[in-house]
């Protein structure tokens, strides 16, 4: 059976289609898109080993030949060398503005391929089958694309919708566990920023999921993308409402650029340590309780994840050093740092005038915590 959520922005409506065995029925999902019988594939090296023979059989079988790119595996992808590759590659395979463009990957692969889509011929439609759980509930959703700059994080890219994605929750048992866990960080999300419902399912059904529940694993999926779509359609190119997507992402981004975007630190463990962040700087402000970080740590922890500074190896700037990182965040306006906070678990809201003084408290003390 297959969960489809609707994303019905005017004009552009598409769906987003989750279950299992969607790579293997490729062709049968994708073949009403399509004006000649052929796509060109992006896709990681990583991926490739595990799902793009898979794919090319499920297209085969609706008579859909693709050809493909296999990019190097990892954030440091998302820069200009690999965005002009795939775009040249894109004109030497002679893809079309009829064509659909296939980004078969995580949200590397996912943001890459939809900005390559959004600049090629001014612009060709492209699909997401996203293979992370991260890519699945957030980045494949929404039309957010883009590569990084060495001044931070996806400060490069456009708004290009997607025509259709695909999430095959199989693809998700191949999944290291640390992965489907950083994925879990964008889950455990939705459900802090705006269902307290939610969350209250996840800690209980969370564990469940990790190990293996599949339709535990649906269910999430399909939350967190139905919240996500709703959220988009209030507010494509956020304006207002969109940006309670980024709860946790002011710290994530500023922790991932001090760690050089690899290995010590994963881009959803990111989130779930800024998100535990943002409680503990909001219960400072006087705005939740302080039992609301304590709960959300608590069900990180229960889930093994990262929950702060302290779980980042290696060293890291200090606070000063951090709020530097951060004041290059997309978020900024007339110079001031944008942060979502909480006035409880499932009440995020954005706030434009933080006191940095109180935010320099919470990263020292964090920082103060770390072993030496």
């Amino acid at each position: 059976m297959v969960e489809i959520v609707n994303v019905p922005l005017p004009g552009r409506e598409y769906q987003v289609r989750i279950g299992q065995g969607l790579i293997g029925r490729a062709g049968a999902e994708i073949a009403s898109l399509l004006d000649r019988p052929r796509v060109a594939v992006l896709t990681d090296e990583n991926v490739a080993a595990h799902h793009l023979a898979a794919l090319k059989a499920g297209l085969g079988d609706a008579g859909i030949t693709m050809s493909a790119l296999k990019l190097p595996a990892g954030e440091t992808t998302k820069t200009w060398p690999h965005l002009s590759r795939a775009v040249e590659w894109l004109l030497a395979e002679k893809t079309e503005r009829r064509d659909v463009v296939v980004a078969l990957g995580g949200g590397v692969i996912g943001d890459l391929a939809g900005f390559a889509a959004s600049i090629l011929r001014r612009g060709v439609r492209f699909m997401q089958i996203p293979t992370s759980l991260l890519a699945q509930v957030d980045s494949s959703v929404g039309g957010k694309t883009g590569i990084n700059a060495p001044q931070g994080k996806n400060l490069i890219g456009a708004f290009h919708q997607p025509s259709l994605v695909l999430a095959d929750t199989d693809v998700l048992s191949t999944l290291p566990r640390r992965d489907f866990l950083a994925g879990y960080g964008e889950v455990v999300k939705y459900g802090l920023l705006g269902d307290i419902d939610f969350f209250q399912w996840l800690e209980q059904n969370g564990p469940a999921m990790a190990a293996g529940d599949m339709a535990a694993r649906i269910q999430a999926v399909r939350h967190s993308v139905q919240m996500k779509s709703d959220i988009v359609v209030r507010d494509e190119t956020e304006q207002g409402d969109r940006a309670l997507l980024n709860l946790g992402h002011t710290f994530c981004h500023a922790l991932e650029s001090a760690t050089g975007y690899g290995e010590r630190l994963m881009h959803g463990e990111g989130v779930a340590v800024g998100c535990a962040l943002a409680f503990e700087a909001s219960a400072q402000l006087g705005l939740c309780s302080q039992e609301d970080p304590s709960r959300v740590r608590a069900h990180l922890r229960a889930m093994g994840m990262k929950t702060d500074l302290a779980d980042i190896p290696g060293d890291l700037p200090d606070a000063d050093g951090l709020l530097d990182l951060m004041a290059q965040d997309k978020k900024v306006v007339d110079g001031k740092l944008r942060f979502i906070l909480a006035r409880g678990i499932g009440q995020a809201f954005v706030a434009s005038d933080v006191d940095t003084a109180v935010i320099r408290q919470v990263l020292d003390a964090q920082l103060a915590a770390r072993p030496a």
